[in-house]
């Protein structure tokens, strides 16, 4: 029996088949997916969750694809894209509730028309609000720690609510890491403010980002993580690398933390310029950088660089 096979027979909604992955990465990179479905409730959701469980089906749950680099030959298996319930945002006092599909920069224009401060920060950053979570996003000196009150997720055994003390967000990690829970959204507590003032601060961080970042090409946004007492992107640029490039893939002379398509990149043209470029650091520098970018293979989540530059 094929994958639609099975998915028509388990009555599974809004599934598509073969769906390229380059359309749903902001790398605008990526092969097929065998299955995509787009569970719009929790209870969808949780029998998308446990069909792909009871039949051994690999599946990966996607944000916005902001942060993530989908290998050329695709993913064999299941991709789950949650909309509907999971779209929803919800202010009440000075807490705002949103699902894991809500982008981080709607969270932050819903802060603003309620007059609450505190998640100017997150304005620009083109993730889900899920995925801020999942990964503990931050831009500014200021992550999704620093605000989270509570966070909804998923396991085998049902929907839970947490603190973010459980959650054991630290830089640019949660539990959700390792854990294999489903994040679904949750609430961050914010402080008032006015409107004149929040917007002003979304007007400056946008304007650092549009002269700092090569906003104008599709990329994963920053491609490491910032070492301890270093950055990331000051180290590749003084190793030289500023505009180097392998195929369509290039480290951005604007800001060298990027790795950016150029328009007709590859998943392999991007490893293969992360791993010399992490090389080429470790060996003038000592310092070994720890890639923020996730990398998802035919088979699932992957090291996108090679275990020695990892375990260095």
């Amino acid at each position: 029996m094929t994958l639609r096979e099975q998915f028509e027979k388990a009555g599974i909604p809004n599934a598509g088949y073969n769906v390229r992955m380059a359309d749903y990465t902001t790398f605008r990179i990526g092969g097929p997916a065998d299955v995509m479905v787009r569970p719009a409730n929790r209870d969808e959701l949780f029998k998308v969750f446990r069909f792909c469980k009871e039949n051994g089906l690999r599946f990966f749950f996607l944000g916005n694809g902001s942060n993530l680099l989908v290998s050329d030959e695709g993913y064999r298996g299941v991709v789950i894209c949650p909309e509907g319930d999971f779209c929803k945002i919800e202010v009440n006092g000075y807490d705002i509730s949103a699902g894991c599909a809500v982008s981080m920069a709607q969270v932050a224009q819903a802060a603003l028309q309620a007059e609450l401060a505190g998640f100017e920060f997150a304005s620009g950053i083109p993730g889900s609000f899920g995925g801020g979570i999942y990964m503990n996003a931050g831009a500014y000196e200021k992550e999704m720690a620093d605000v989270l009150s509570c966070i909804d997720y998923m396991d085998e055994e049902g929907f839970h609510r947490i603190g973010p003390d459980q959650a054991r967000l630290g830089y640019r990690t949660s539990r959700f890491m390792t854990s294999g829970g489903i994040v679904l959204g949750g609430v961050i507590h914010l402080q008032p403010g006015t409107r004149e003032e929040i917007s002003a601060e979304m007007k400056d961080l946008a304007e650092r980002r549009r002269s700092k970042q090569p906003l104008e090409y599709p990329s994963a946004g920053s491609m490491f993580k910032r070492p301890q007492g270093y950055y990331a992107g000051k180290l590749i640029q003084d190793a030289g690398l500023a505009g180097f490039s392998v195929g369509g893939a290039q480290v951005s002379e604007k800001h060298c933390g990027f790795v950016i398509n150029t328009g007709n990149a590859s998943c392999r043209d991007v490893r293969h310029l992360v791993q010399l470029v992490a090389e080429k650091v470790d060996d003038v520098f000592g310092v070994v950088l720890e890639p923020e970018v996730r990398y998802l293979g035919p088979e699932g989540l992957e090291p996108l660089l090679e275990e020695r530059i990892i375990d260095h």
